[in-house]
């Protein structure tokens, strides 16, 4: 389930990174954020650090762009995430 998930996260981060002003951005933003509640709720905090790590080495190195502008969307899932 987690390269799933991780494949998804990859996804919807790549397209709203590369197309930020298409209509779509926001349902995939949703989306993003129900992911990282999947996430948090199978494997806490350390599971978000795990992944997002994850993604923002493949990000950064496939579209030379960063993700971290999507930090922000898991705040709340725990108070150790702020961003």
């Amino acid at each position: 389930m987690d390269m799933m998930l991780e494949e998804e996260l990859i996804d919807l981060m790549t397209f709203c990174l590369q197309t930020p002003d298409s209509s779509q951005v926001v349902e995939k933003k949703k989306r993003i954020t129900e992911i990282g509640q999947e996430i948090f709720d199978d494997g806490g905090i350390d599971a978000l650090e795990n992944f997002f790590f994850v993604l923002k080495n493949r990000i950064t190195e496939e579209i030379k762009k960063d993700p971290s502008v999507f930090r922000p969307l898991w705040n709340g899932l725990d108070d150790e995430w702020k961003y």
